[in-house]
């Protein structure tokens, strides 16, 4: 009888362990968002913008072929024509004065922007914004109180968390999406400062800017980016700026209408595992100093050429793209501790931060924003810009590379499924493409000899590919 009762007793407590578990979970995974979406779609915003895009036509009713000196002896017949272009995007609310956060990219170079909350249009300001990490801060004056929401701490986000993205994804305002974080700490070389939050929420075409909630309503991150290779949809893979690196730009835009980033003035590059072995680390990790910056704080301090920065003012530096996030997030001025590897044993220095926009490595170096020249190819239907050195430090291309970056790519365009948003056409016929305003005249002269048209193209991956195309 005493064993049966054990029996029993264990039996029962696994049973109310399980039907524990069950509840449990249950709790964990929410039977609908409708509360959650009905409390934060008054603090999310749609935002269109309008711009003036100017190009040139040619007058005559030829073309002269690629590199033709007759190209410069009659470029003063060229017409310059200008187009008015509109872009949508989304934004939220963080104070009820009217402060909105949104991408850079969402705003660069409009000149009119108008936020829409509710059934409301305003006129917004820029206080600021930072192509370098894809954020702005506007401004808009309202009669009525708005309804901000807030930042939650993102580096408490965890892979397989819930999320809800609001926006206003291809015109289509107050849409609401959710799933799940993906992963973390995703660098996609889409800004100096990548470390984006990835999820299968659906992100499309005017989510930029747009909120990612926890199921809190607190934003933990800010949606930016999507892979949709060959479309315009989603296909489950967007990426978030965290809340947390965002915080700090958007403090500094709304205070200073500008950023102030701290600076060492090294050039670092990755630790391999055979420099690992020869330096005697354990493992791979660390920033490797390639060059240091004539007079700059890592100079004044010392660091050396072929030091291994390990640790910065207490935090441990794993890989190489670590160490720009913490340096730009720390204080201009402060005096920080830095631990470098050399000659096999550490070593610490100590310097005060500079400031990255105070140097001359900054101001020599070309900033990346919309401002740089479209050409809209009307023949096989994507707009383009020239390459230029930010393009090349970023990717890590040969600094005399030229070309040009495809910014836009129509569904009806003859590339749509062979070249992506990002990729660089090098060569057109087997001909190096010196600028974009060559590359629509190469394109015509050959759909006018009905050739197929022959791109030589560096994908986002760097990587050289061949495309042959027939040109209706």
């Amino acid at each position: 009888m005493l064993r049966i009762n054990m029996k029993l007793k264990k039996l029962f407590i696994t049973f109310f362990l399980f039907t524990h578990l069950i509840v449990a979970h249950a709790n964990s995974t929410p039977s609908s968002f409708a509360d959650l979406a009905e409390k934060l779609m008054p603090s999310v915003v749609n935002i269109s913008t309008t711009q003036t895009i100017k190009t040139t036509s040619n007058q005559f009713p030829f073309q002269f072929p690629p590199g033709s000196p007759f190209e410069d002896m009659f470029k003063e017949y060229q017409r310059p024509t200008e187009r008015k272009a509109s872009s949508l995007g989304s934004g939220f609310i963080i104070d009820k004065n009217g402060t909105i956060v949104t991408n850079n990219h969402v705003i660069a170079n409009a000149e009119d922007i108008i936020v829409r909350v509710s059934d409301k249009e305003f006129k917004a300001k820029v206080l600021g914004s930072d192509p370098f990490a894809d954020i702005a801060v506007l401004k808009v004056e309202a009669d009525d109180d708005l309804k901000p929401v807030k930042f939650g701490n993102s580096d408490n986000a965890r892979v397989g968390d819930w999320v809800v993205a609001i926006g206003n994804p291809f015109g289509l305002g107050g849409t609401v999406t959710s799933g799940i974080i993906s992963a973390r700490n995703r660098d996609i070389n889409l800004t100096r400062y990548d470390d984006f939050i990835q999820t299968d929420a659906s992100i499309n075409q005017g989510n930029s800017g747009g909120p990612l909630f926890n199921l809190e309503g607190d934003v933990i991150g800010i949606n930016t980016a999507i892979i949709a290779p060959g479309q315009a949809g989603s296909i489950g893979i967007g990426f978030a700026i965290p809340a947390n690196a965002a915080s700090n730009v958007i403090n500094q835009l709304i205070e200073y209408g500008e950023t102030r980033r701290g600076w060492l003035g090294v050039r670092i590059q990755e630790v391999t595992k055979e420099i690992a072995e020869v330096e005697k680390l354990k493992k791979p990790r660390g920033a490797l100093v390639a060059s240091v910056g004539k007079n700059s704080p890592a100079d004044k301090a010392g660091i050396k050429a072929g030091d291994i920065i390990l640790e910065f003012d207490g935090k441990k530096i794993d890989t190489m793209r670590k160490l720009p996030k913490v340096v730009a997030g720390t204080s201009v001025g402060k005096n920080v501790e830095i631990k470098v590897w050399r000659n096999k044993k550490l070593v610490t220095k100590r310097l005060t931060l500079g400031r990255l926009e105070s140097s001359e490595e900054f101001k020599q170096s070309k900033t990346p924003t919309l401002k740089d020249r479209e050409y809209e190819i009307e023949t096989l239907k994507i707009t383009v810009r020239d390459l230029n050195s930010n393009d090349i430090e970023k990717r890590n291309l040969n600094k005399n590379q030229k070309g040009s970056v495809v910014l836009e790519i129509s569904t009806r365009s003859p590339l749509s499924r062979l070249v992506d948003i990002g990729d660089i056409i090098i060569e057109v016929q087997k001909k190096t493409l010196t600028s974009s305003n060559k590359l629509d005249d190469a394109v015509k002269s050959v759909k006018k000899n009905k050739e197929p048209l022959y791109l030589t193209i560096i994908n986002k991956r760097n990587q050289r590919e061949y495309l042959g195309i027939k040109i209706n």
